[in-house]
This record gives structure tokens, sequence and C-alpha cells, in this order.
């Protein structure tokens, strides 16, 4: 069977199921949901197991946490929330909303999120009703097909229509591209070219762009309290996460006292030339990440540069020669590396994030770590961010926590800074179409033009 012919034999078994799932009312749609969640969480290990044997990438026990953490925080934002039939009604302007399915949703997910990327796709879809083909990566393919199989296992006790959320077992880019062609809406999270290819595929779709998460530490914290938290942020899951630290841009006369803690947390430091040039033709090639260094411990980096980092080593810092074009370690780096620079006032520390924007990740999100609400609000008025992440872990928290308000998600939109649709965290409420009722409104005083125009 070619492409196209087993594409449209799966895409007209997800209409069958979307029609049938449409007649759901929210208790049924919201069991449903809450289910597939259920399942990583309660599969957690085993899934973490098979994502990191089959990528090799990534950190086991990060990938439990993440397992449980996307899980849990997904589901209880979603559990509340209603998305069958009227879901608001508008007391100042008279409208009532009214929430439909989309229909067929295409889902082409990363490497290096397996497992938790069908999972928030899958429980957004389902939320609006929807059905969901995901198409994994070819390196993910077995722990992502489990995964959905043990969600479709577990969803016959509530009488879910088979083919709800099927998964292509074989992926290719031909299937893909059928798919994107053939589904009503793409969600695409992973690499720049996928994401374009989603975008041009004629059909409406969500994508993401390049992180390049930047990480101001102002002079009014704790360092010892705000190291271990960038430590963490960088170091999770080998560095895979897009919204993962990047870098760290200090004060002058701070950065000594800084980069000491960072060595005591368990990190290691090179400033010399030589080994940051060797580091920098291993961490690059020909412009782009290396893709042997993707999710890798700071001890293989090491060995691959031809310098001995101890294998207890979480972060490795290198300290950049210059900002954005000026110095290739300005870009994103998908292992637990962070390029540190200096900065002489808030201002400069400021344009220092910008031009490594300008040059990757304009758009994602940026962390600061301040007390001074001023240096904050600054900085997201000025930066070309989404996300901008206050003293927290960046790759932990800008996809949502229980500790912020950004929405729980695995697919974060970078607006049209990172050639996106939505500069916000993807997630159910855009998987419903919404039919708005106007009532006349009798009872309204128009304004005179005077008071239109002043």
């Amino acid at each position: 069977m070619g492409s196209r012919e087993q594409m449209c034999e799966m895409i007209a078994k997800a209409r069958v199921a979307q029609k049938e799932f449409e007649y759901f009312n929210q208790e049924q749609v919201d069991q449903v949901v809450r289910e597939i969640g259920k399942v990583v969480y309660d599969n957690a290990e085993l899934l973490a197991r098979m994502a990191v044997d089959e990528t090799g990438m990534g950190v086991y026990e990060d990938k439990v946490v993440k397992n449980r953490g996307k899980a849990k925080t997904i589901w209880n934002d979603l559990k509340d929330k209603k998305s069958v039939g009227i879901i608001g009604r508008e007391e100042n302007t008279g409208i009532v909303l009214v929430a439909k399915p989309i229909g067929v949703i295409a889902s082409v997910t990363p490497t290096t999120n397996p497992i938790v990327t069908p999972m928030s796709n899958a429980m957004f879809a389902l939320k609006g009703r929807n059905s969901i083909i995901i198409a994994p990566h070819p390196r993910a393919k077995m722990c992502s097909t489990h995964t959905v199989n043990l969600i479709n296992d577990a969803l016959k006790k509530y009488n879910a229509p088979e083919n709800l959320i099927q998964i292509i077992e074989e992926p290719s880019i031909e299937l893909t591209n059928e798919l994107m062609k053939a589904a009503d809406v793409i969600v695409a999270t992973g690499g720049a070219a996928m994401v374009k290819a989603a975008y041009s595929s004629g059909k409406p779709g969500f994508g993401v762009g390049p992180g390049n998460v930047q990480c101001i530490i102002d002079r009014d914290v704790n360092f010892e309290e705000t190291v271990p938290k960038i430590i963490l942020g960088r170091a999770f899951d080998n560095g895979i996460i897009c919204s993962g630290e990047q870098s760290v841009i200090a004060h002058e006369e701070d950065y000594d006292q800084i980069i000491e803690i960072f060595k005591k947390n368990g990190s290691f430091y090179v400033d010399d030339p030589v080994q940051k040039e060797a580091l920098r033709k291993v961490l690059f090639v020909d412009g782009f990440i290396n893709k042997d260094v993707v999710g890798q411990r700071p001890h293989k980096i090491g060995e691959m540069a031809g310098i001995l980092i101890p294998e207890s080593v979480r972060v490795l810092l290198i300290e950049a020669d210059g900002i954005g074009e000026a110095d290739i370690l300005c870009k994103e780096k998908m292992c637990p590396v962070l390029a540190t620079f200096k900065y002489k006032d808030f201002a400069e520390a400021v344009n220092i994030v910008q031009t490594n924007l300008e040059y990757e990740g304009k758009g994602h999100s940026c962390v600061i770590h301040s007390n001074n609400k001023e240096h904050i609000e600054k900085a997201g008025i000025v930066l070309t961010v989404s996300r901008l992440v206050v003293n927290q872990p960046c790759s932990t928290s800008a996809g949502g926590s229980f500790f912020n308000g950004f929405a729980p998600t695995t697919t974060l939109g970078c607006g049209s800074w990172g050639n996106n649709s939505i500069s916000e965290n993807f997630t159910y409420k855009h998987m419903i179409n919404i039919s708005r009722i106007g009532y006349y409104r009798k009872d309204v005083v128009v304004p005179t033009d005077q008071e239109i125009w002043g």
C-alpha cells in the first residue's frame, strides 16, 4: 500500500471515530482525557526507560519526572475547563460561546520528547472532541507507539471510539507529508524544516520556533540559591528541552563569585582559548548543532573535544568571546552546556540577551533571576520573547508548572518572531472551534457622534 492510500485509510478511520466522539458529553470527554494522562503517569518508569534506550538521549530519572509531571500538570489544568456545548457567556456583550470540534488533528512529534508530546497533544485534541493521528520521529517510533497502544487499551473501558488516537508505526517523510495534507489542523513540534513543511501544507498549523533561552542574574538575588536553579534547568534531561537555559549573564563584579558557586555545585568552567575552540568544533558542525552531542553528558562532550571532564560534572560552562554572531556559542546548544557573559549594567545585560536572540531563538523564552520588579518588567517589555520566566528553572517552568501561570504543555508557541501562529503555550483551546451567538441588545444606549469622536 502506498503512502497516500495508507494515509487515506487512517484519515477515514479517524473521521468515523471523531464523529462518534463528538456526541460524548463533558463528563465522558473528561474521563477519556484524564485516562490519557493517567496511563503515562502510571507507566512513567517503563516509558522513560524505553525512550532513553531507543533514542540514546536524555536522562532516565529526568524522563520519569517529566512523564509524571506533565501528566499531572496538564490534567490538573484541563479538568475544570469546559470544552463541550456552551462554554461561556459574556455578560457585557451578550455573546454566548459554543465549543465545537475541529475534526482530525495531525501531531508531528520530536525524538527529544517522544512520550509526553504525543500524550499532551492527544489530551488537548480529545478535550475538544477531535481525533488525532500522531507522526512520531523515526528514531523514537517504538516508545511513542507503545505509549499510544497503552493509552488505547485503557480507553476501551470508557467505550471510546476505536481509532480515536492513531499513530504511524513506520513513519516516513512521505507519510507525514500526506498526513499534513489530509488532516484538518497540524500541531508540529520539532525542527524548523518540519515546522515550515507544516505551515506550507495548506492547512492551519501550530508550530514551535527554536529555543535559545538567555539567563540574566541580577545583582539583588542570593547567588547560592540561584545557581542550583540554573544548573537544574540546564542539566534536566541532558539539556534536550527547548526551554532549557543556554547562557549565564552575570554582572562583571559578581562573575567570578558566581562561577565559583557553579563549580561548587558540580559544573566545569572553560576559559582557555584552545579548549574553547575545540568545544566549538564539537558542538557545531557547519553552523548547526552536532547531532552527536544532543542529550549527552558533559563528560562525553569533553571526550569528543579531547578535554578531560569528570563524569560527575552536570553542566559545562564556556566563556563566550562575544555576543550574537561574534561567537557560535551564543546559539542554542541541546546539551548541558552554558555560554557565559559579563555585563556592566542592566541595560547591557538586556542588550546581550536581545543580540543573542537575534542570532537564534527570537520569540521563545528567557529567564531572569531578580527581585527588582522594575528590571523584570523592563526585560519583559523590551525582549522579543513569548515567555519571561522569573526566579525558576526555565526548562521545567516555561511549559507550565504548579508554581506559575503558564498553560501546561509541551508545545511552546514563539509568535511571529519564531514564524509561529501563536505566542503562547499551546493547549486545548487551540483545538476547538467556537461559535458565537449574538443576541440583540435592546437596552443599549447608542453614544452620540460627539461622544464617539470626542
